[in-house]
């Protein structure tokens, strides 16, 4: 999310992009991954560049679209122009949704919905046979969850009223004050360390690192579940030097193990689809 760009956010509701059920990646057992819009990074190498953004935005899928314009004629706004291929003027488009009910072939499609916390709990509870068989649960993604958090205020404690095991992945950009008082109703949290060096982290993220590393070391002193991820980019983070500030920086806060993720380029076809600045990286995707 861009530093001077307002939230859409409300406490009583949340902004959800995608709700993916049989997860088996993203904590113990079976769960549901829900992912929270919004990022207050900006990761040269996300692969969920469809999630940075608070607000509800449009994705369009070029290779479905049959040029029919129905899109066209009932946008309020003339945002979208139709010369050989449509185009959207993000400056005039309100993302109203009406051209995507208009769309026959399901080639314009909303991304981001407002849940409440009624209605997201009954969502996931749906999957509470998995959650019992396998002890799983539910995994908080986005995105960035935190910044979330008055949400999530709310809802966790509904969700640990089911006994549902709840996991948390974070970038750790958030207030620490915050991230205390989600704590009680948090099982793991999986707390991404990209890079240690300050000046890098933030020519690729948007931001420095220092309150990241602030808020990891608070959390190693109070959180049992709390467990270390590194992004592995090639040419970016994975040096020699990174690798032993990294490791350096663990053992500080007495924390001995970090699971690492290796790049890939899954993203990249998103980047085709939304309004974004984000370019692909001319970085080969890493072998799992």
């Amino acid at each position: 999310m861009n530093k001077d760009e307002p939230t859409h956010f409300s406490n009583n509701k949340a902004v959800i992009f995608d709700i993916q059920r049989f997860s088996l990646h993203d904590g113990p057992g079976i769960r549901t991954t829900v992912f929270f819009k919004g990022c207050p990074l900006s990761c040269a190498w996300c692969q969920n560049p469809e999630s940075r953004h608070s607000r509800p935005e449009l994705i369009f899928y070029k290779e479905s679209c049959i040029q029919c314009f129905a899109c066209r004629k009932h946008c309020p706004e003339n945002a979208i122009s139709d010369h050989s291929i449509l185009r959207f003027d993000s400056k005039l488009c309100t993302v109203c949704g009406q051209c995507v009910t208009q769309c026959v072939t399901n080639s314009l499609r909303m991304i981001g919905k407002e849940w409440s916390a009624a209605d997201l709990l009954e969502e996931i509870k749906k999957d509470m046979e998995f959650f019992i068989d396998s002890d799983g649960g539910i995994t908080l993604s986005g995105g960035e969850p935190l910044l979330q958090a008055n949400f999530l205020f709310q809802w966790l404690p509904l969700v640990k009223e089911q006994k549902i095991h709840t996991t948390v992945e974070t970038c750790g950009l958030a207030d620490w004050k915050q991230i205390e008082k989600l704590l009680p109703w948090l099982d793991i949290v999986f707390y991404d360390l990209k890079h240690m060096n300050d000046s890098i982290h933030k020519e690729y993220t948007g931001y420095g690192n220092a309150r990241i590393l602030e808020n990891f070391s608070r959390l190693s002193r109070s959180k049992s579940g709390l467990q270390a991820r590194m992004p592995v980019i090639p040419g970016i983070n994975n040096s020699v030097e990174n690798i032993h500030a990294t490791a350096d920086f663990l053992k500080s806060n007495h924390h001995f193990s970090i699971h690492l993720l290796p790049y890939h380029k899954l993203g990249e076809e998103k980047l085709k689809r939304i309004y974004t600045q984000q370019r692909p990286m001319d970085i080969a995707a890493l072998d799992t």
